[in-house]
């Protein structure tokens, strides 16, 4: 009998060593490698098949292509970010801070699919199935076809969906599941490895969609290995402060759709429920005449998102000035800064700067570089912008304003709003018709943009 012999795994990065060493070579954290045993190396005609089952290259233009099956759920904020429903056969990851809300959507969703005479198998690690019924009443959930299975053993899981032959999986959470062949404590590298692999060939053999809820870092990222992100075909993040009622579900990565899709959520007592119209939620308290606010309209994807930027500058108490942001880029703000002092002629040297997005969102585009630029020079001169103003732009290192992609997009979503006038870059004017309701003014610098929104109104 093959010996077993012992291992140390990294539980960040997977790297595996035959000795402890504090720091993992991988990815280079402290403390993170955990002894594990090895399985015992099988023999090579173990893996010996008949070449006639083998699969055989195929030529590119022979193969037939074939538009994916998707199951529709009542949710049109998740059909869009997963890129129009649920695909048959697919394995989605979607992890999110505890209490956030991830198993309410996902029974809901489970809820929404059973309702259509489809069976659902929704297996809870972490719950009783006494607790998933309290969670159901408290959702008005009465699904007939609806199983519930508080289990932790992937054996059995896999038998009870060889059993129910269920149209849709849920999987709560990945970190719970263990094999038991598999020596590692549950939420080990090597067994969230082992399960999310078996759970993926059940999924892709059976055409069984399948939702795995993974836990999150203290950092935000999906705890385990990296690899576990690739292995699936979509992985979503539900954010959101857990003492505010918004949620916006958001897509990294999507086999089957646009990636970088966001929908937005409202937690309420019956459960979750679709914000339809976002950039009215995000601006319905914005302070008029407020020194240090714009609004800027953002891509989410294919969505165009307006939410107000804000800035606060003040003189510094400390040798060093603070650079502060909230939903953006923390890099950003002190690089905008610069160019702000060294082409507007703005001594911020001596300023802390707080910029933030209202509203909770996170902005990671470019786009938002001339909305950001404007509020800082609006605190700093304590002047208030025209606030039926949208400013859209990328600020280049030496002050000018570049081009932005789907310009058209952002420019009616603000028309239909209700303001009055938007300002983008210069490039950006030719090829479109924008709406008749909207002034369009473009520029070709930070300085022309400052003296429309900030000049004698």
């Amino acid at each position: 009998m093959a010996k077993r012999k012992t291992k140390f795994v990294c539980q960040e990065c997977g790297y595996e060593t035959p000795k402890w060493m504090g720091k993992c070579p991988g990815c280079h954290q402290w403390n993170t490698l955990v002894e594990e045993m090895s399985a015992p190396a099988v023999s090579r005609h173990v893996f010996q098949t008949n070449s006639s089952t083998q699969a055989k290259p195929e030529k590119i233009n022979s193969i037939q292509s074939q538009k994916e099956p998707r199951l529709p759920t009542d949710m049109p904020e998740l059909n869009r970010v997963l890129g129009g429903g649920i695909v048959a056969g697919s394995l989605v990851l979607i992890g999110g801070d505890p209490g956030i809300g991830k198993s309410t959507l996902l029974l809901q969703v489970s809820a929404q699919i059973a309702n259509k005479q489809l069976p659902v198998l929704y297996i809870s690690g972490e719950e009783s199935s006494r607790q998933t019924k309290l969670r159901a009443e408290r959702l008005n959930i009465t699904s007939e076809e609806l199983y519930v299975l508080s289990e932790t053993n992937l054996q059995d899981v896999i038998t009870q969906i060889d059993s129910i032959n269920p149209s849709f999986v849920v999987i709560d959470s990945i970190q719970t599941i263990f094999k038991e062949d598999v020596t590692s404590a549950p939420g080990s590298v090597s067994q969230v490895r082992e399960c999310t692999s078996q759970l993926m060939r059940i999924a892709k053999s059976k055409g069984i969609p399948i939702f795995i809820v993974g836990h999150v870092t203290k950092e935000g990222s999906i705890a385990g290995p990296r690899l576990l992100e690739h292995m699936v075909d979509a992985v979503l993040y539900f954010e959101g402060e857990r003492h505010h009622t918004f949620r916006i579900l958001r897509s990294v990565k999507n086999r089957f759709g646009s990636t970088h899709e966001m929908g937005i959520f409202e937690m309420k007592e019956k459960g979750l429920e679709e914000v339809l119209n976002p950039s009215e939620i995000f601006l319905e308290e914005r302070s008029q005449g407020a020194a240090g606010s714009i609004v800027v309209a953002s891509m989410e994807g294919t969505r165009p998102v307006l939410v107000e930027i804000q800035a606060l500058i003040s003189p510094t108490a400390f040798g060093n000035p603070r650079r502060m942001a909230t939903g953006l880029d923390h890099n950003r703000v002190p690089l905008l800064m610069a160019v702000l002092e060294k082409r507007a002629g703005l001594l911020l040297q001596n300023q802390d700067a707080y910029v933030k997005v209202a509203g909770g969102v996170k902005l990671d585009e470019p786009a938002v570089d001339l909305a950001v630029a404007i509020s800082i020079a609006s605190s700093f001169r304590d002047q208030a912008s025209n606030p039926h103003d949208v400013v859209v732009g990328e600020v280049g290192l030496t002050g000018e304003v570049r081009r932005v992609a789907r310009i058209e997009q952002r420019v009616q979503e603000a028309a239909k709003l209700g303001f009055k006038r938007v300002i983008i870059p210069n490039k950006n004017l030719d090829g479109w018709t924008p709406p008749s309701s909207i002034e369009v003014i473009g520029v070709n610098t930070v300085q022309e943009a400052m003296n429309l929104t900030l000049g004698d109104r």
